[in-house]
Order: structure tokens, then sequence, then C-alpha cells
């Protein structure tokens, strides 16, 4: 468990290039193909922090003056998500969430109810939050643990339900996103994207990104969306002329940079998914493909994705103020909105209008959700001695406190063994079906 603790406390900028040098190895790549790979990997992580570091530095003082400038008066704070996967991780449940994931990972694996081998250790800790919700819910640590295992099962599945619209979207060949915050809101995308389907009208509107690029030639590019739309939140923000185009310039170069930091990213994961096929397909001639699950980080620069997170930026903060029950003000996790959209995409087919309106219901139920949950995670906190923001007597985030399937959970628990039946059934038979989809892949 400390050697766990340790590996965790590297970061996924250190940790990721471990783990993928290794698997590279094991899956028979030569060592200096495996090293350069698993550095490329780290690299490429590095780039992403940065851009999405920049794009939270430039974008959380601006939402914050938005709010002064309004007066916005919303009494749970967003501690971001960086306080949640501490919370997370400090908790009973994080402190066993690393080796239960991966026996749930390998259980699947062999029992063919899932093609996805996931690698994103780091992210275990959206299971342990969960988990540690559920603890502090029922007051029983194995009803945590239960649901922590039973939600890493459920992220696998709907990991390998979307890979091909990762594959296709994304052009992410051989990964999928076992992301616990991404699968979250794949349900409720497909629900909404299905309903689209039965309006007249609307159900004939397709707004795709890459095409109004090319029809709008440079003003369709996302460098210079970005600068405007982040000229426009600097001027709702009140900033001065140098200020707006400051921050318009930064978002632009947001979007420019977090698809090539990506795209670097996928660079180094290439010759490790030839390996794995190659793996599979001499050890395992009766299982379909293997997908390498990772961090939905690499799926954020899908220009959809970015155009829809940075028009959803300053639209969030006006919801928060006048929709009704909500009392969550989303502001440290703004940056983490792309997060929310990347498996959206997939179902939306990169729909530009169609992830809009799904982001919409995303934020509206998201705010409920995360004042909701609210109490719960503020106690979670103060058990795992994390500081509160002065002044602060609520805390909740976007990540995962505005997360339905973590919400769901934690309300269908309050039943205890009735809940733990309930949710083994619905998983049971989400196995089942995968088991059935890939046996005929196979074939």
């Amino acid at each position: 468990m400390e050697f766990l603790n340790y590996l965790v406390g590297l970061g996924a900028s250190v940790m990721m290039p471990l783990i993928i040098t290794l698997l590279g190895l094991v899956m028979g790549a030569k060592f200096g193909k495996a090293l350069r790979a698993g550095l490329t990997v780290g690299v490429g992580f590095i780039g992403l922090n940065l851009v999405i570091g920049l794009l939270g530095g430039n974008l959380g003082p601006a939402v914050q003056q938005m709010v002064t400038n309004y007066g916005l008066s919303l009494t749970v704070i967003d501690v971001g998500w960086p306080a949640a996967a501490a919370i997370a991780f400090a908790s009973q449940v994080g402190a066993l969430i690393i080796p239960i994931a991966l026996a749930v990972n390998v259980v699947m694996i062999l029992t063919k109810t899932t093609q996805t081998v996931n690698i994103d250790v780091w992210n275990f800790w959206h299971y342990a939050f969960t988990g540690a919700l559920v603890t502090f819910a029922t007051n029983d640590l194995v009803y945590g643990l239960i649901v922590a295992a039973i939600q890493a099962a459920i992220t696998l599945i709907l990991a390998d339900w979307t890979a091909k619209g990762v594959e296709e979207y994304n052009g992410l060949q051989g990964v999928s996103i076992p992301h616990g915050l991404s699968v979250a809101f794949v349900p409720v995308a497909l629900v909404v994207n299905k309903v689209l389907d039965y309006i007249p009208g609307i159900n004939k509107i397709n707004i795709d990104a890459e095409g109004v690029q090319k029809r709008f030639g440079v003003f369709g590019e996302p460098i210079l969306v970005g600068t405007v739309l982040g000229a426009v939140i600097g001027a709702l923000a009140g900033y001065d002329v140098k200020g707006i185009l400051n921050l318009g310039i930064t978002m632009g170069a947001s979007l420019v940079l977090i698809p090539k930091m990506a795209g670097l990213l996928m660079e180094g994961l290439i010759p490790i998914s030839d390996a794995a096929s190659t793996f599979v397909e001499k050890r395992f001639k009766s299982n379909s493909k293997i997908y390498i699950g990772l961090d939905a980080a690499v799926g954020i620069g899908h220009p959809t994705t970015l155009a829809v997170s940075l028009i959803l930026v300053p639209l969030s903060v006006a919801i928060a103020a006048v929709l009704p029950g909500n009392q969550f003000l989303p502001f440290a996790d703004l940056a983490v909105l792309p997060f929310l959209f990347v498996l959206v995409v997939p179902i939306t087919k990169g729909d530009l209008f169609r992830t809009l309106v799904v982001g919409l219901v995303i934020v509206v139920t998201g705010l409920w959700i995360s004042t909701d949950i609210a109490p719960l995670l503020t106690q979670a906190a103060a058990d795992a001695g994390f500081t509160m923001p002065v002044g602060a007597d609520l805390i909740s985030s976007i990540a995962d406190g505005s997360s339905p399937l973590s919400w769901a959970f934690v309300k269908v628990m309050d039943l205890k063994l009735i809940g733990v039946a309930v949710l083994a059934a619905i998983t049971g038979a989400m196995a089942f079906v995968n088991f059935k989809r890939i046996k005929a892949q196979s074939k």
C-alpha cells in the first residue's frame, strides 16, 4: 500500500510514462521503443497540463470578476478537481482503490466482459470519490468499497461502448476513455441525442465544427474562435482593453495548443498500441480488439469539444445565478468543462449544435447535483483533513461533484443491501450485453 501511495503521489505526468514503458515491455516492444513511447506520453501529459493550467489560470480570475460585477451570492464553493482528488485518495476507500480497480479490470478482461486495459491509474480517484461519499452516506466502509468496484466495472463497459466513436471522431486509434467523470455523462448524452432525433426541424440541424472552419476560413479556425470567445469573457468581466486582448489571445492559444499536445501524447501511444495488438493476436486469439484506456485529456482537442466548452464558461455562471434551487457557484473547475464533453462528441458525431444542447442539459443538472451533494462532500472533506476555504460552509466541485453517476450511486445506496442488489443487477446486465457484443465482434 505504501508503494501504491508513493506511485500515485508521483502524479500522472511521472506515473504514466513508467506504466507505459512497463506495458510496452510486457507487450514485447523493445526497451528503447518502449522507453521513448513512455517519455513521449509524459511530455504530452505535461504539455496538456501546462495548457489546461494556462486556461484555468486566466479563466478563473475572469469568472471571479464576473461574479463580483454581477453581485452573485451562492453559498456552495467550487474547490476544483485537485481538492476533490486529494479528498478521494485521503479517504479509507482511496487507500484501497488501486488494487480493487486493477482486480476488477483483470477479471473483466479474462471473462471477456471488457476490451479496455485501463492504465490510467491516477484517475482511479474518481471511483474512490464515489466510494468515500457512499461510505459517509451509509456509515459503512464495505458499501463504499463495493460501489467503487461497481463504478470501475461500469466505467470500463461505457468506455468500450464509446471506443469506436473515440477512434472515428477523435482519431485515437486503439484507445478508449475509461475516465470516471467523462463516462458519467454518456447516459445523459444518449438520452438527449435520441430526444433531438424526434423533434421536427431540430433533428435536421447539423453544424460541423470542421465544416464551419472550412466555410468561414480563418474566421472559423480555433485560434480565432478562441480569441473572440476569450475577449467576450474578458468584456463581461469588465476588463480594460489590455486585459480583454490578453485573455482573448490566451484562449486562442489554448485552443491551438491543446490538440497539438494531445497529438504528441498519441505519438507516444502508437508503438504501445501496435505492440498490444500483436500481443493479443498471438496469445488471445479468441479475443477481439483490446483498447488502451487513457485519461480523457487525450480527447479534449476536438474542435467541437473546445468550442462548446468555451461557450459554456460564461453561460454556466449566468445559469447558476438564475437557476431555481441552485446554490453552487462554478469557478475553480471551469477549466475542466472540456472533460465533460469528450465522450459526448462521439455520440453526437461531432455536431456542434447537438453537443451544445447536451452541454446545456449537463450544466443545469450538474448545478443541481453539485448543490445536493455538497453536505456529504463537505463531511468527507472534513474527515480527510481538507482545509476549507475561508468563509466557506459548504463545498462541492464540477469534478466529480456534478457527476450524475456518483450522485445516483449515493442515492441508490440509501437502500443499503437493496441498493447493492440493484447496482449489481444493472452492472451484471451491462456486462452480459458487453460480453455478447465482444463475442460477436471476435467472430
